[in-house]
C-alpha cells in the first residue's frame, strides 16, 4: 500500500492510505465506473402523476432507493409511482410546503448519500452521477447551479433571475461564500450532515436554508452545473415575490443562529466509504 503524502507548515509527512473496499462492495455505474456509498434520492410531490413518469425514467437504476414524499395527493401520484418503481418508499407529508417534504424524506433515507430532485420534471435524474461523483472526491454539500459553466435554465423569467442574483449576492458577502446559485433544488450531500442541515422551514426558502447552514458549518461545498428544464405539466406553487421575502427572512435570521458542527468522516466501511472505481 502506497502512503498518502501531505504537506503541513512546510514539511512533508507520510501516511498509509486507507484500504480499499472489496470488489463485492461496489455499485457499477457504467462499465468505466463503480461506487461504493449507497445512494437516497428524495422526490417531494403534491399531485404530479403526469410528470412521474419522465422523472423516474431518467433516475438511473444503479440509486439503491427512491424516497417520495407525497403531499396528500388527489391524484394518482403515489400509485403511479408504485406502478414505475414496485420498491419506491412512499412517505404521506403531515405539514405543508416543500421544506416540510423534504425533512420527511431525509428523515426516512436510509443510504449514505441523499439527493434531492423535483417531481414536475424540472430537474434531470441523469446528472445525479455528477453530483455523486463530487461527493465520493471529496466535497461534503454538492449544489447544483444553473449558471455554472455547463448549466443553463429553460423556466428562469427576468423576474426569478434578478432576485436570485440579489439573493446569491447577500449571501456571498455575508457569509463569504461563492455561490453562482443559490434558489435552486437540486442539492446531494453526505447523510452524516443532517444534523448540519436541520431543515426547520416549510416552503421553498429551504434550499437556502440547507446551503447558508452548509456555509457556516464549514463543510466542503462544491457546485456542479445543472440544466433546469420547464415543467411538464401542471402549475408551479412558486410565488417570486412572496417566497423571495421569505428567503431574504430566512437569510437574515440564519444571521444570528450558532451553527451546528459537522459530523466527523467515519471510520472507512464498505457502506461508508468514499470509494470510486
Amino acid at each position: 500500500m502506497s502512503p498518502e503524502i501531505t504537506k503541513h507548515n512546510g514539511k512533508v509527512h507520510s501516511a498509509p492510505l486507507r484500504s480499499m473496499p472489496p470488489p463485492s462492495s461496489f455499485t457499477p455505474v457504467t462499465p468505466h465506473l463503480a461506487i461504493s456509498p449507497t445512494v437516497s434520492v428524495v422526490v417531494p410531490a403534491m399531485n404530479e402523476a403526469e410528470n412521474l413518469p419522465h422523472v423516474f425514467a431518467t433516475i438511473p437504476q444503479w440509486v439503491d432507493e427512491i424516497v417520495l414524499v407525497d403531499g396528500n395527493s388527489v391524484d394518482d401520484t403515489v400509485a403511479v409511482a408504485k406502478r414505475l418503481r414496485p420498491n419506491v418508499k412512499v412517505v404521506t407529508q403531515t405539514g405543508k410546503g416543500k421544506g416540510d417534504a423534504l425533512a420527511a424524506g431525509f428523515d426516512a433515507c436510509t443510504s449514505d448519500i441523499i439527493v434531492m430532485i423535483d417531481a414536475d420534471g424540472s430537474t434531470d435524474g441523469r446528472e445525479i452521477i455528477n453530483f455523486v461523483g463530487a461527493l465520493v472526491t471529496g466535497a461534503d454539500f454538492v449544489k447544483g447551479s444553473r449558471y455554472a459553466a455547463g448549466g443553463g435554465s429553460d423556466d428562469l423569467t427576468l423576474n426569478r433571475r434578478l432576485g436570485n442574483k440579489i439573493l446569491t449576492g447577500i449571501v456571498n458577502v455575508m457569509y463569504r461564500t461563492q455561490y453562482t446559485d443559490l434558489c435552486y433544488g437540486y442539492n446531494a450531500f453526505w447523510a452524516r450532515h443532517l444534523d448540519v442541515l436541520d431543515l426547520d422551514c416549510d416552503g421553498f426558502e429551504v434550499e437556502t436554508l440547507m446551503n447558508v447552514r452548509a456555509a457556516k458549518a464549514g463543510l466542503k461545498v462544491h457546485e456542479v452545473p445543472s440544466h433546469e428544464r420547464n415543467r411538464i405539466h401542471g402549475e408551479s406553487n412558486l410565488h417570486v415575490v412572496r417566497d423571495g421575502f421569505r428567503v431574504l427572512k430566512t437569510i437574515l435570521k440564519e444571521w444570528r443562529r450558532q451553527p451546528t458542527p459537522p459530523q466527523p468522516e467515519p471510520a472507512a466501511t464498505p457502506a461508508a466509504d468514499r470509494g470510486v472505481a
